[in-house]
């Protein structure tokens, strides 16, 4: 589904990654764990079009994506829900729905994104003509999340969505995550809450400094000594 190869890549001619490698087949949930400063955001930024490639390949369904411009990506279901969410806050929730399905052509397709985006967040419905200023952090994740499903994804890449959420809210916005993969669309999520994702993702890439330092199966990794040490001291239980 999507493969990166021996990615370097950076901002401008500043290097952050070195020589990243990683895959997220179909039907699949895949880990990305961190540090602050590891690369996680800009390896996500990379595959979105949005960080300069230095060297390295990038493929999504077989198709070579590399020097794809990020609306481009957008079209062809590569799509990403920024860290820090990224909304519209003047706008309402209803109006940044619109943003995330600009891709999406007719009424009819429109209406049906909608529904799902609805179906899995009613919150957004009784909501519609709110700001989005005025939710709550949980309620912004929601949106964030549901403006990138109105694009309907063919794979989605989730950038430290854990970020300033209290734990209900956060298990809630992982449980639509696995809805989503067992509805067919695979996931990308980075995140420093290394226990929730080792729960959440099949398989995870632990980044050090820019590289892969360690790679697995969820459960191998949960109980590594070194992601114990190094991470699930600091996530949340």
């Amino acid at each position: 589904m999507l493969e990166v190869r021996n990615l370097r890549a950076g901002y401008g001619r500043v290097p952050v990654l070195r020589g990243v490698s990683l895959a997220v087949p179909a039907n699949t949930i895949i880990g990305l764990l961190g540090a602050n400063g590891a690369g996680k955001t800009t390896l996500i930024r990379a595959i979105s079009g949005l960080a300069t490639v230095h060297s390295g390949d990038i493929r999504f369904h077989g198709a070579a994506m590399t020097r794809v411009r990020p609306e481009m990506l957008v079209r062809r279901g590569l799509v990403q829900v920024p860290q820090g969410r990224l909304l519209f806050g003047e706008m309402s929730v209803r109006e940044n729905l619109e943003m995330g399905a600009y891709t999406l052509r007719g009424t009819a397709a429109f209406a049906a994104a909608l529904e799902r985006v609805h179906a899995m967040f009613p919150m957004l419905r009784e909501r519609a003509r709110q700001p989005a200023a005025l939710l709550s952090g949980g309620e912004q994740q929601m949106l964030a999340l549901g403006r990138a499903l109105m694009s309907n994804p063919r794979c989605l890449l989730l950038d430290e969505p854990s970020l300033g959420l209290a734990p209900k809210a956060l298990d809630t916005i992982l449980d639509v995550v696995e809805r989503i993969r067992a509805a067919g669309t695979p996931v990308l999520i980075a995140d420093q809450n290394a226990r929730k994702v080792l729960q959440l993702a099949q398989y995870c890439y632990v980044l050090e400094n820019g590289c892969i330092a360690l790679e697995g199966d969820s459960r191998h990794l949960a109980s590594h000594p070194g992601v114990i040490a190094s991470y699930m001291g600091a996530s949340e239980p």
